[in-house]
């Protein structure tokens, strides 16, 4: 059976220790090997959106939260996905798109995200008022956070009430790595401090029942913490469980509460599987990804380029790159260095910033000629071999090249998965 949200901090507390993964993208094909690994493991298929990415107004995918619940729901339906496993999460649900506004108005459009995701069926809910409005701190003290917060809960507990919806379930706290992981190298990072979490959760829970709202606080599941891990654009900061010791000893006196981590990507299996058994089992990933699909599909273009003399030479990554030069917005405040180095930032930094290029028409009709230009075709495994050796399982028969992407990205799930200690 999969996975019930609820039930973390009781398994955890009857030491039977169980993780999920929450998979934080938008990338059909991502979404699509995400929901076809639940399937095929009967686990949760846990998927959140962020309040940048998908909103009201649309966001930067152009997508309202009931399109983008749509979208989830139609690529299950092709998977046959059963949809009693999916999970939908709204992530950071609050006034950090609209923080250049006054407070007043900012809140009042997180009120009227808050209720398009809920009304959609997204049940986990992030509630993240952290973040200063204009003339404003640019990062707001746990009482007013926890006052916003409230109000932003109230509504959600209002449109499901209204609407007839299960009631949501909520995770606060903020601390977390900057979305996307940090633009700089990094030497070292400390994890939240157990006080800091600690106060956190009393202050959320006084001002939660001050406004009438404990039965909202009861499903109140994880606080978001910092356990020490983190990415940049060239390195990788790995968890060290020594560090969060006194965060794992405060949910002894918090047994509501496990932690969510944000920013897992790139741990790795041994990590990811410590994280989960010392408190953090709610693993949410994203950039890897989408970092590993993009790997893949430059290999699949070094592959066609050296197979079909028709093809070109590399035209997917000639293009992504004429591309992220012409329209600099997602990469430039982020990638610094030289010319040289920033060219191969553009393409293989572990921020993966790449990813919010893919659904650009040019980018989309590059990647549709690979796919079209290697279908059907018998891949010697040499090829395979020289460009992605893991995937020469995958030579010899007429090719699907986006079952080679699914497969991909289904690896980087699968390390998730066994971290998370799931039954036999």
């Amino acid at each position: 059976m999969p996975l019930d949200l609820l039930t973390l901090a009781t398994m955890r507390r009857q030491g039977h220790v169980r993780g999920i993964t929450s998979v934080c993208s938008a990338h059909p094909v991502v979404l699509r090997a995400a929901l076809r690994f639940a399937r095929d493991h009967g686990s949760a298929a846990l998927i959140e959106a962020t309040c940048n990415q998908v909103n009201h107004r649309g966001g930067y995918t152009g997508m309202q939260p009931a399109d983008f619940a749509a979208l989830v729901h139609d690529i299950a339906a092709s998977e046959g996905c059963p949809p009693e496993l999916i999970l939908l999460g709204g992530d950071h649900l609050g006034p950090n798109p609209w923080r250049d506004r006054a407070a007043g108005d900012a809140l009042a459009e997180a009120e009227r995200m808050v209720e398009a995701y809920v009304a959609a069926g997204f049940r986990k809910i992030h509630l993240d008022a952290s973040m200063g409005c204009r003339d404003e701190p640019a990062a707001l003290d746990d009482e007013t956070t926890a006052r916003r917060a409230v109000r932003l809960a109230a509504k959600a507990e209002a449109t499901a009430k209204r609407l007839n919806l299960p009631p949501p379930l909520y995770v606060i706290g903020t601390e977390v790595p900057p979305p996307g992981g940090a633009d700089h190298a990094i030497d070292g990072l400390l994890p939240t401090s157990a006080k800091a979490a600690g106060q956190t959760i009393a202050i959320h829970r006084r001002v939660f029942s001050e406004a009438g709202q404990s039965d909202a606080f009861a499903r109140a599941i994880a606080l978001v913490v910092q356990p020490g891990v983190e990415f940049g654009n060239r390195n990788v900061i790995a968890y060290d469980p020594g560090l969060s010791r006194d965060l794992t000893a405060l949910l002894t006196d918090e047994p509501q509460f496990v932690y969510e981590a944000h920013s897992t990507d790139y741990q790795g299996p041994t990590a990811l599987a410590a994280l989960v058994e010392n408190g953090f089992p709610i693993l949410k990933v994203g950039p890897e990804l989408t970092f590993v699909l993009r790997e893949a599909l430059y290999a699949l273009d070094l592959i066609a380029s050296d197979l079909l003399p028709d093809y070109g030479d590399r035209p997917l990554r000639n293009t992504m790159e004429a591309l992220m030069l012409a329209e600099p917005g997602h990469w430039a405040q982020h990638y610094d260095g030289n010319a040289d180095e920033q060219r191969l930032m553009r393409h293989y930094s572990l921020s993966d910033r790449i990813r919010y290029y893919w659904t650009h028409p040019k980018a989309a009709a590059a990647v549709d000629r690979l796919m079209t230009a290697l279908s059907g075709q018998s891949v010697p495994a040499l090829l395979f071999h020289q460009h992605l050796p893991a995937a020469r399982h995958f030579a010899g028969n007429p090719l699907d090249p986006q079952e080679v992407l699914i497969w991909r990205i289904g690896q980087i799930l699968g390390a998730y998965h066994t971290a998370g200690k799931p039954e036999p």
